[in-house]
């Protein structure tokens, strides 16, 4: 870690090894953090686990996405704290100080790139990387009152990142201001796929329905009028027909199945000591059969054409990012499981459609945040991302 203070417990404490930034550039002057998940040069990647960082050896190069900030300028700061493997919504930690949530005391970060959105919403640094598989951006970035984004899936390289579920890993970022945001995609992203306008907002009722408290479901629905003031409204629609229950379990057996492709040798070769959560995920993993997986595979075709037809060339979906308020730090680990369970319902239409989603901090309950988000067609990031500050006003 390159600042001489973490009050929130967002970094991991590694000997500085400073990788070159350029001196000039787009991204002059702006310091990042980067998700232990992403290779820095010089600099182990740890993956949450203590055994596995005792294993790792100091990268020799840094990820495709780490590399690209350098040379536009930005100055990486250190790597930042993330759930085991990135296969956690909740960011608490079994093996080190679980970040603080600076914005909603006593209630978890999010995760799993819970130091990310912890070091971006603390002001210690102005952007962060995280990934993204199953909601990894986005539930911390709506937990911590943060910009979120989920690229495409394939628009950013993730070359260099300790992979969970290859078919369904992004490479994304936190930021606390609308401009920082659109400067990290004017990097990353490079020019979008040809388009009309967005122009269209439509709401999906069924990730609506998900919404558990009147108060909560009153304040999104207050922000989402803000977003029909840049497009036309277009109604409510249903996005799965069969029902966002049905989508979980699509995302995870995908989810379960790649996981344990990547790491599931690792772990029963050895006592990794796995933290609550984490190891039952891991378990469960272990028992998709490749049956299963194909199965959900290929409903996955047919949920990706379903939401990108709904979309067309201008449209885009509202949201809320997460059913409800963070959870509570002293959750139990079955709360914070059947909590997980309805916030994918929500978080798999991006995932398992493949398309660009931002969370937006425009709506708060009690005083804790509370995420609002747009999808956007495949390809249209930077269109969704210019949307977004205009909602935002910054």
């Amino acid at each position: 870690m390159l600042l001489k203070n973490d009050p929130v417990g967002a970094f991991v404490y590694y000997p500085d090894a400073e990788p070159a930034h350029a001196p000039d550039g787009p991204l002059h002057g702006l310091g990042f953090g980067v998700k232990d998940v992403l290779d820095v040069a010089g600099y182990p990647t740890g993956a949450g686990n203590p055994l596995w960082l005792s294993e790792a050896k100091p990268a020799t190069a840094s990820a495709d996405a780490v590399q690209a900030l350098l040379d536009a300028g930005a100055r990486f700061l250190g790597k930042t704290q993330t759930s085991e493997f990135a296969y956690s919504l909740d960011g608490r930690s079994a093996h080190y100080r679980t970040p603080l949530n600076v914005r909603a005391p006593g209630r978890v970060p999010g995760g799993s790139s819970s130091g990310s959105a912890a070091a971006v919403a603390a002001g210690l640094v102005d952007f962060a990387l995280g990934s993204d598989t199953g909601g990894s951006i986005r539930t911390p970035a709506a937990y911590c009152g943060l910009i979120g984004f989920r690229p495409t899936h394939g628009r950013v390289s993730v070359r260099g990142m300790l992979t969970l579920a290859p078919s369904l890993d992004v490479v994304g970022w936190f930021a606390d201001k609308g401009v920082v945001a659109e400067k990290v995609g004017e990097v990353l992203l490079g020019e979008d796929s040809a388009g009309a306008p967005l122009a269209r907002m439509m709401i999906a009722e069924d990730a609506w329905a998900l919404v558990t408290g009147e108060e909560e479901d009153a304040a999104l629905r207050l922000a989402a009028s803000r977003v029909s003031e840049h497009v036309t409204p277009a109604g409510a629609v249903t996005v799965a027909p069969e029902g966002l229950l049905a989508w979980q379990w699509v995302l995870k057996s995908i989810q379960g199945f790649e996981a344990w492709h990547e790491h599931g040798a690792w772990i029963r070769s050895r006592d990794a000591h796995l933290g609550p959560g984490v190891k039952e995920r891991f378990e469960a993993a272990s028992r998709v059969t490749a049956a299963q997986a194909e199965e959900a595979r290929a409903k996955r075709v047919g949920i990706r054409e379903r939401v990108v037809s709904l979309l067309g060339e201008d449209g885009v979906l509202v949201l809320p990012t997460v059913p409800n308020l963070a959870p509570w730090l002293d959750s139990s680990e079955l709360a914070l499981e059947r909590y997980r369970g309805g916030a994918l319902s929500a978080l798999c239409i991006a995932g398992l459609s493949g398309l660009p989603q931002i969370s937006l901090p425009i709506a708060e309950s009690a005083g804790t945040p509370l995420g609002l988000s747009l999808i956007g067609p495949p390809g249209r990031d930077r269109a969704l991302i210019a949307l977004a500050r205009k909602v935002l006003g910054s």
